[in-house]
Protein backbone atom coordinates (compact mmCIF):
# COMPACT_ATOMS: atom_id res chain seq x y z
CA UNK A 1 0.00 0.00 0.00
CA UNK A 2 3.19 2.44 0.79
CA UNK A 3 4.85 1.99 -2.64
CA UNK A 4 1.36 2.19 -4.30
CA UNK A 5 0.57 5.63 -2.33
CA UNK A 6 3.70 6.98 -2.90
CA UNK A 7 3.15 6.45 -6.48
CA UNK A 8 0.06 8.27 -7.14
CA UNK A 9 1.21 10.87 -4.55
CA UNK A 10 4.08 11.46 -6.85
CA UNK A 11 1.82 12.11 -10.26
CA UNK A 12 0.25 14.26 -7.76
CA UNK A 13 3.15 16.74 -7.29
CA UNK A 14 3.74 15.93 -11.28
CA UNK A 15 0.52 17.86 -11.79
CA UNK A 16 1.18 20.66 -8.99
CA UNK A 17 4.35 21.28 -10.48
CA UNK A 18 2.50 22.56 -13.32
CA UNK A 19 0.57 25.79 -11.44
CA UNK A 20 4.07 27.28 -9.98
CA UNK A 21 3.99 30.77 -10.60
CA UNK A 22 0.44 31.14 -11.92
CA UNK A 23 -1.60 30.34 -9.08
CA UNK A 24 -0.73 32.86 -6.07
CA UNK A 25 -1.46 34.07 -3.76
CA UNK A 26 -2.64 30.41 -3.44
CA UNK A 27 -0.50 27.18 -3.52
CA UNK A 28 0.08 25.19 -6.22
CA UNK A 29 -1.54 21.80 -5.55
CA UNK A 30 -2.19 18.58 -7.84
CA UNK A 31 -4.55 15.99 -7.20
CA UNK A 32 -5.31 11.79 -8.43
CA UNK A 33 -8.39 10.42 -7.70
CA UNK A 34 -7.65 5.89 -8.44
CA UNK A 35 -10.18 3.41 -7.80
CA UNK A 36 -9.54 -0.28 -8.53
CA UNK A 37 -6.06 0.77 -9.36
CA UNK A 38 -7.06 2.74 -11.56
CA UNK A 39 -6.62 6.73 -12.18
CA UNK A 40 -10.22 8.01 -12.93
CA UNK A 41 -9.80 11.47 -12.74
CA UNK A 42 -7.07 14.26 -12.38
CA UNK A 43 -6.57 17.94 -12.11
CA UNK A 44 -4.29 20.63 -10.62
CA UNK A 45 -4.76 24.25 -9.47
CA UNK A 46 -4.16 26.41 -12.65
CA UNK A 47 -5.06 30.10 -11.48
CA UNK A 48 -5.99 32.22 -8.58
CA UNK A 49 -9.68 32.33 -7.97
CA UNK A 50 -10.13 29.36 -10.02
CA UNK A 51 -11.24 25.51 -9.02
CA UNK A 52 -8.81 23.81 -6.92
CA UNK A 53 -7.31 20.39 -8.26
CA UNK A 54 -9.29 18.35 -6.22
CA UNK A 55 -12.48 19.89 -8.16
CA UNK A 56 -11.07 19.57 -11.45
CA UNK A 57 -10.27 15.74 -10.54
CA UNK A 58 -13.77 15.39 -8.92
CA UNK A 59 -15.42 16.58 -12.51
CA UNK A 60 -12.98 14.27 -14.33
CA UNK A 61 -14.38 11.14 -12.02
CA UNK A 62 -17.81 11.69 -12.29
CA UNK A 63 -19.79 9.34 -10.26
CA UNK A 64 -17.26 7.08 -10.17
CA UNK A 65 -15.37 8.76 -7.44
CA UNK A 66 -18.01 7.52 -5.16
CA UNK A 67 -16.18 4.66 -3.04
CA UNK A 68 -12.34 6.19 -4.84
CA UNK A 69 -9.15 7.43 -3.22
CA UNK A 70 -7.99 10.62 -3.66
CA UNK A 71 -4.28 11.87 -3.10
CA UNK A 72 -3.65 15.20 -3.12
CA UNK A 73 -0.43 17.52 -2.22
CA UNK A 74 -2.18 19.59 0.08
CA UNK A 75 -4.60 19.33 2.80
CA UNK A 76 -8.13 20.07 1.03
CA UNK A 77 -9.67 23.86 2.55
CA UNK A 78 -12.16 24.12 5.01
CA UNK A 79 -13.15 27.66 4.19
CA UNK A 80 -15.18 29.59 1.83
CA UNK A 81 -12.71 31.82 -0.29
CA UNK A 82 -12.96 32.79 -4.07
CA UNK A 83 -14.39 29.14 -4.05
CA UNK A 84 -16.38 26.31 -1.71
CA UNK A 85 -14.40 24.35 0.30
CA UNK A 86 -12.97 21.29 -1.04
CA UNK A 87 -13.40 19.04 1.35
CA UNK A 88 -17.55 19.36 1.30
CA UNK A 89 -16.64 18.53 -2.55
CA UNK A 90 -14.78 15.14 -1.52
CA UNK A 91 -17.62 14.41 1.25
CA UNK A 92 -20.61 14.99 -1.30
CA UNK A 93 -18.89 12.79 -3.92
CA UNK A 94 -18.70 9.36 -1.08
CA UNK A 95 -14.87 9.18 -1.34
CA UNK A 96 -13.45 6.48 0.44
CA UNK A 97 -9.92 7.82 1.44
CA UNK A 98 -8.03 11.01 1.19
CA UNK A 99 -4.65 10.92 1.13
CA UNK A 100 -2.81 14.94 1.55
CA UNK A 101 1.03 15.24 1.45
CA UNK A 102 0.63 17.70 4.03
CA UNK A 103 -1.44 19.89 5.92
CA UNK A 104 -2.24 23.71 5.07
CA UNK A 105 -0.28 26.09 7.38
CA UNK A 106 -3.00 28.64 6.48
CA UNK A 107 -4.49 29.25 9.90
CA UNK A 108 -7.84 29.24 8.11
CA UNK A 109 -7.83 25.75 7.35
CA UNK A 110 -4.52 23.64 9.27
CA UNK A 111 -6.15 20.45 9.84
CA UNK A 112 -10.09 21.48 9.48
CA UNK A 113 -10.29 20.17 6.58
CA UNK A 114 -8.89 16.33 7.40
CA UNK A 115 -11.09 17.04 10.45
CA UNK A 116 -14.54 17.72 8.22
CA UNK A 117 -13.33 14.62 6.15
CA UNK A 118 -12.83 12.09 9.77
CA UNK A 119 -15.97 13.43 10.47
CA UNK A 120 -17.90 12.49 7.83
CA UNK A 121 -16.74 8.84 7.84
CA UNK A 122 -13.77 9.15 5.18
CA UNK A 123 -10.26 7.59 6.09
CA UNK A 124 -7.26 10.25 6.04
CA UNK A 125 -3.80 9.96 5.96
CA UNK A 126 -0.86 13.18 6.15
CA UNK A 127 2.17 13.45 5.25
CA UNK A 128 3.27 10.97 2.22
CA UNK A 129 6.24 12.90 0.76
CA UNK A 130 5.65 15.81 2.75
CA UNK A 131 9.08 17.59 2.11
CA UNK A 132 8.28 17.20 -1.62
CA UNK A 133 4.90 18.74 -0.84
CA UNK A 134 6.96 21.53 1.47
CA UNK A 135 9.24 22.29 -0.86
CA UNK A 136 7.02 22.95 -3.82
CA UNK A 137 4.84 25.51 -2.10
CA UNK A 138 7.64 27.14 0.35
CA UNK A 139 6.79 30.71 -0.81
CA UNK A 140 3.34 29.83 -0.08
CA UNK A 141 4.02 28.33 3.69
CA UNK A 142 6.30 31.39 4.67
CA UNK A 143 3.73 34.07 3.49
CA UNK A 144 1.43 32.14 5.37
CA UNK A 145 2.63 31.93 8.14
CA UNK A 146 4.75 34.88 8.49
CA UNK A 147 3.68 37.59 6.62
CA UNK A 148 7.33 37.91 4.87
CA UNK A 149 7.84 37.10 0.84
CA UNK A 150 10.59 33.87 0.39
CA UNK A 151 13.16 35.36 -0.97
CA UNK A 152 15.46 33.55 -3.80
CA UNK A 153 18.72 35.51 -4.60
CA UNK A 154 19.84 34.40 -8.42
CA UNK A 155 23.53 35.57 -10.22
CA UNK A 156 25.66 34.89 -12.67
CA UNK A 157 29.26 34.65 -12.02
CA UNK A 158 32.58 33.51 -12.80
CA UNK A 159 34.33 30.50 -11.10
CA UNK A 160 36.67 32.45 -9.39
CA UNK A 161 33.05 34.54 -7.93
CA UNK A 162 32.70 37.46 -10.02
CA UNK A 163 29.44 38.89 -11.65
CA UNK A 164 31.34 42.24 -12.94
CA UNK A 165 34.25 43.33 -14.81
CA UNK A 166 36.11 45.90 -13.18
CA UNK A 167 34.52 48.74 -15.32
CA UNK A 168 30.85 47.12 -14.47
CA UNK A 169 30.62 44.62 -17.37
CA UNK A 170 28.42 41.82 -17.27
CA UNK A 171 27.01 40.52 -20.39
CA UNK A 172 27.00 37.80 -20.57
CA UNK A 173 28.57 35.71 -18.08
CA UNK A 174 26.34 33.18 -18.40
CA UNK A 175 25.42 30.94 -21.46
CA UNK A 176 21.91 31.08 -23.46
CA UNK A 177 20.71 27.89 -21.35
CA UNK A 178 21.08 29.21 -18.32
CA UNK A 179 19.60 32.53 -19.26
CA UNK A 180 16.52 30.94 -20.19
CA UNK A 181 16.14 29.13 -17.14
CA UNK A 182 16.69 32.46 -15.12
CA UNK A 183 14.02 33.95 -16.97
CA UNK A 184 12.21 31.27 -16.14
CA UNK A 185 12.26 32.22 -12.54
CA UNK A 186 11.22 35.89 -13.10
CA UNK A 187 8.08 34.16 -14.94
CA UNK A 188 7.76 31.81 -11.52
CA UNK A 189 8.06 34.63 -8.98
CA UNK A 190 5.77 37.72 -7.84
CA UNK A 191 8.85 40.31 -7.52
CA UNK A 192 11.44 41.05 -9.15
CA UNK A 193 14.12 42.75 -6.44
CA UNK A 194 17.16 45.35 -7.56
CA UNK A 195 18.97 48.06 -6.07
CA UNK A 196 19.00 51.90 -7.35
CA UNK A 197 23.16 51.17 -8.40
CA UNK A 198 21.48 48.35 -10.75
CA UNK A 199 18.90 50.43 -12.55
CA UNK A 200 21.86 53.20 -13.11
CA UNK A 201 24.57 51.20 -14.03
CA UNK A 202 22.13 48.17 -16.13
CA UNK A 203 19.15 50.39 -16.95
CA UNK A 204 17.51 46.77 -17.15
CA UNK A 205 14.01 45.82 -18.58
CA UNK A 206 13.34 42.82 -15.74
CA UNK A 207 10.57 41.52 -17.81
CA UNK A 208 10.24 37.91 -18.79
CA UNK A 209 11.68 37.14 -22.18
CA UNK A 210 13.04 34.43 -23.72
CA UNK A 211 9.91 32.50 -22.27
CA UNK A 212 6.30 32.48 -21.64
CA UNK A 213 5.09 34.12 -19.04
CA UNK A 214 4.09 37.01 -16.75
CA UNK A 215 5.90 39.85 -15.99
CA UNK A 216 6.22 40.35 -12.08
CA UNK A 217 6.18 42.96 -10.21
CA UNK A 218 9.55 44.94 -10.46
CA UNK A 219 10.95 46.57 -7.04
CA UNK A 220 13.53 49.27 -7.17
CA UNK A 221 15.24 49.87 -3.52
CA UNK A 222 16.12 53.07 -3.88
CA UNK A 223 16.53 55.34 -0.70
CA UNK A 224 17.11 59.09 -1.87
CA UNK A 225 14.88 58.42 -5.60
CA UNK A 226 17.84 58.58 -7.49
CA UNK A 227 16.15 56.60 -10.04
CA UNK A 228 16.50 58.49 -13.28
CA UNK A 229 12.89 58.89 -15.16
CA UNK A 230 14.17 57.75 -18.38
CA UNK A 231 15.34 54.23 -17.59
CA UNK A 232 12.90 51.41 -18.78
CA UNK A 233 11.43 50.35 -15.91
CA UNK A 234 9.75 53.88 -15.73
CA UNK A 235 9.25 55.27 -19.20
CA UNK A 236 8.77 52.16 -20.51
CA UNK A 237 5.45 50.40 -20.82
CA UNK A 238 5.48 48.23 -17.87
CA UNK A 239 5.64 51.22 -15.65
CA UNK A 240 2.50 50.29 -13.86
CA UNK A 241 4.10 47.16 -12.33
CA UNK A 242 6.96 49.38 -11.08
CA UNK A 243 7.33 49.52 -6.85
CA UNK A 244 10.29 52.45 -5.67
CA UNK A 245 10.93 51.72 -2.29
CA UNK A 246 12.14 54.67 -0.74
CA UNK A 247 12.65 56.44 3.05
CA UNK A 248 12.36 60.19 0.67
CA UNK A 249 8.48 61.44 1.83
CA UNK A 250 8.19 64.12 -0.20
CA UNK A 251 4.78 64.09 -2.38
CA UNK A 252 6.47 66.47 -5.31
CA UNK A 253 9.42 64.09 -5.75
CA UNK A 254 7.31 61.24 -5.67
CA UNK A 255 4.84 62.61 -8.51
CA UNK A 256 7.89 62.01 -10.71
CA UNK A 257 7.27 59.02 -10.68
CA UNK A 258 3.36 58.22 -10.02
CA UNK A 259 2.37 60.19 -12.92
CA UNK A 260 3.79 57.55 -15.04
CA UNK A 261 2.63 54.77 -13.56
CA UNK A 262 4.77 53.62 -11.06
CA UNK A 263 4.29 52.97 -7.58
CA UNK A 264 6.30 54.74 -4.26
CA UNK A 265 6.63 52.80 -0.97
CA UNK A 266 7.59 54.90 1.76
CA UNK A 267 9.64 53.15 4.09
CA UNK A 268 11.58 52.68 7.48
CA UNK A 269 15.11 53.97 7.72
CA UNK A 270 17.87 51.39 9.08
CA UNK A 271 21.40 52.81 9.35
CA UNK A 272 20.60 55.30 6.63
CA UNK A 273 18.86 53.25 3.77
CA UNK A 274 15.68 51.45 3.86
CA UNK A 275 14.96 49.00 6.24
CA UNK A 276 14.28 45.64 4.09
CA UNK A 277 12.98 43.88 6.62
CA UNK A 278 9.84 46.87 6.67
CA UNK A 279 9.86 46.58 3.01
CA UNK A 280 9.43 42.91 2.52
CA UNK A 281 6.75 42.93 5.67
CA UNK A 282 4.82 45.74 3.21
CA UNK A 283 5.13 43.47 0.01
CA UNK A 284 3.93 41.06 1.74
CA UNK A 285 1.25 42.92 3.02
CA UNK A 286 0.43 43.77 -1.33
CA UNK A 287 0.37 40.09 -1.48
CA UNK A 288 3.84 39.05 -2.76
CA UNK A 289 4.81 35.94 -1.69
CA UNK A 290 7.85 35.15 -3.62
CA UNK A 291 10.71 37.69 -4.74
CA UNK A 292 13.76 36.99 -6.75
CA UNK A 293 16.82 39.22 -5.98
CA UNK A 294 19.11 39.83 -8.55
CA UNK A 295 21.37 42.66 -7.11
CA UNK A 296 23.09 44.56 -6.58
CA UNK A 297 26.42 43.56 -4.63
CA UNK A 298 25.38 45.84 -1.82
CA UNK A 299 21.29 45.11 -1.64
CA UNK A 300 22.25 41.23 -1.51
CA UNK A 301 25.29 42.14 0.91
CA UNK A 302 22.85 43.74 3.48
CA UNK A 303 20.22 41.28 3.28
CA UNK A 304 21.98 38.74 3.27
CA UNK A 305 23.61 39.93 6.64
CA UNK A 306 20.18 40.57 8.18
CA UNK A 307 19.43 36.90 7.18
CA UNK A 308 16.21 37.80 4.32
CA UNK A 309 17.88 35.38 1.84
CA UNK A 310 16.01 32.19 1.48
CA UNK A 311 17.44 30.33 -1.15
CA UNK A 312 20.64 30.63 -3.50
CA UNK A 313 20.84 30.35 -6.92
CA UNK A 314 24.19 30.64 -8.85
CA UNK A 315 25.08 30.02 -12.73
CA UNK A 316 28.63 29.54 -12.52
CA UNK A 317 30.24 29.54 -15.62
CA UNK A 318 33.46 28.10 -16.63
CA UNK A 319 35.51 31.52 -16.78
CA UNK A 320 38.23 33.32 -14.66
CA UNK A 321 38.13 36.94 -14.48
CA UNK A 322 40.69 38.03 -11.92
CA UNK A 323 40.63 40.08 -8.98
CA UNK A 324 39.34 43.45 -10.12
CA UNK A 325 35.93 42.20 -10.83
CA UNK A 326 33.18 42.92 -8.67
CA UNK A 327 31.74 39.66 -5.97
CA UNK A 328 28.18 39.48 -5.66
CA UNK A 329 28.16 40.07 -2.06
CA UNK A 330 29.25 43.54 -0.63
CA UNK A 331 30.51 42.50 2.95
CA UNK A 332 32.40 44.04 5.51
CA UNK A 333 33.63 42.74 8.91
CA UNK A 334 33.77 38.96 8.32
CA UNK A 335 38.20 38.57 9.38
CA UNK A 336 37.35 34.98 10.66
CA UNK A 337 36.22 31.72 8.79
CA UNK A 338 34.04 31.08 12.19
CA UNK A 339 32.40 34.33 11.21
CA UNK A 340 31.63 33.38 7.78
CA UNK A 341 27.67 32.96 6.78
CA UNK A 342 27.67 29.21 6.06
CA UNK A 343 24.76 27.58 4.14
CA UNK A 344 24.14 23.86 2.95
CA UNK A 345 23.91 22.95 -1.18
CA UNK A 346 20.86 21.52 -2.51
CA UNK A 347 20.99 20.18 -5.89
CA UNK A 348 23.77 20.74 -8.10
CA UNK A 349 23.43 20.44 -11.99
CA UNK A 350 24.81 20.98 -15.46
CA UNK A 351 22.81 23.63 -17.69
CA UNK A 352 24.47 24.22 -20.82
CA UNK A 353 27.94 25.39 -20.33
CA UNK A 354 27.57 26.67 -17.02
CA UNK A 355 26.93 24.89 -13.57
CA UNK A 356 23.47 25.43 -11.75
CA UNK A 357 23.95 25.66 -7.64
CA UNK A 358 21.61 25.89 -5.18
CA UNK A 359 22.10 26.71 -2.01
CA UNK A 360 20.43 27.24 1.68
CA UNK A 361 21.14 29.68 4.59
CA UNK A 362 21.11 26.69 7.50
CA UNK A 363 19.07 28.92 9.55
CA UNK A 364 16.31 28.89 7.48
CA UNK A 365 13.23 26.60 7.93
CA UNK A 366 12.19 26.84 4.01
CA UNK A 367 15.07 24.78 2.96
CA UNK A 368 14.85 21.75 1.13
CA UNK A 369 15.49 18.49 3.19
Amino acid sequence: MIQTDTKYMKRALTLARKGVGKTSPNPAVGCVIVKDGKIIGEGWHKQAGGPHAEVFALEKAGAAARGADVYVTLEPCSHTGKTPPCCDALIRAGVRRVVAGMMDPNPQVNGTGLDRLRQAGIDTACGLLEDECRSLNRAFIKHVTTGIPFVTFKCAMTLDGNIATATGESRWISCEESRQFAHKMRASRNAIMVGVETIIADNPQLTVRHVKGRNPVRVIVDTHLRTPESVNVIEGKYANITVIATTEQNPEVHLRYTRQGATILVCEELDGHVSISDLLQKLGRMGIQSILLEGGSRLAGNMLQHGLIDEFVLFIAPKILGSDGFAPFALRGITSIDDTIKLSFGQIAHIGQDLIVHAYPERTACSPA
